[in-house]
């Protein structure tokens, strides 16, 4: 599967343990189930990641996300938005690894999903068969302007318009 992010395709540096496999790989992603004893039996110089579905709940993952370098979180359809919720709590609740969204997303919610906390996209072959990466990169500047707060650099759309606003009033009075 191809991964994205923000300057496009690169290498996954992470090996994913099937259900109940033990992995000795220094980067390994577990599922959320295996990852009580993924954490008991990690190696000294191990990097662990848990792929969780996007009904985890952040007080959840909140107990391990110290222990933790990576967080997938599944999306089982680009139009259930939940896990960009999940990542939004993640980044405010201080997780500061790598956040990495695995499903069916489309090219329009790329911008968002970084936004949102995300570092990566791991874009199933079907999906990236529909939505080249040329498409996705495309994509990312195509929203400049948010209308929520907290997301970017720039400001917000309406806080923009505020600021707008008090100049010229300034200027006028």
């Amino acid at each position: 599967m191809p991964l994205l992010d923000r300057k496009g395709l690169r290498d996954d540096f992470y090996v994913r343990a099937a259900d109940g496999e033990a992995s000795s790989d220094s980067h390994v992603i577990v599922p959320w189930i295996d990852l009580p004893e993924a954490l008991s039996r990690r190696g000294r110089d191990q990097r662990i990641g848990v792929e969780v579905p996007n009904t985890v709940k952040a007080s959840e993952l909140r107990l391990v996300q110290r222990q933790l370098s990576l967080i997938a979180i599944r999306f089982p359809a680009f139009s259930d938005g939940r896990g960009f919720s999940l990542a939004r709590q993640l980044r405010n609740n201080g997780f500061s690894g790598v956040i990495r969204a695995v499903g069916p997303l489309i090219a329009d919610q790329f911008a968002y999903a970084l936004a949102c906390g995300f570092d990566e996209i791991d874009l199933p072959e079907a999906v990236a068969a529909r939505q080249p990466v040329e498409q996705w990169v495309v994509a990312l500047g195509a929203i400049t302007r948010t209308y929520q707060r907290g997301y970017g650099d720039a400001g917000n759309i309406l806080d923009q318009r505020r600021a707008a606003r008090l100049a010229a009033s300034k200027e006028a009075g």
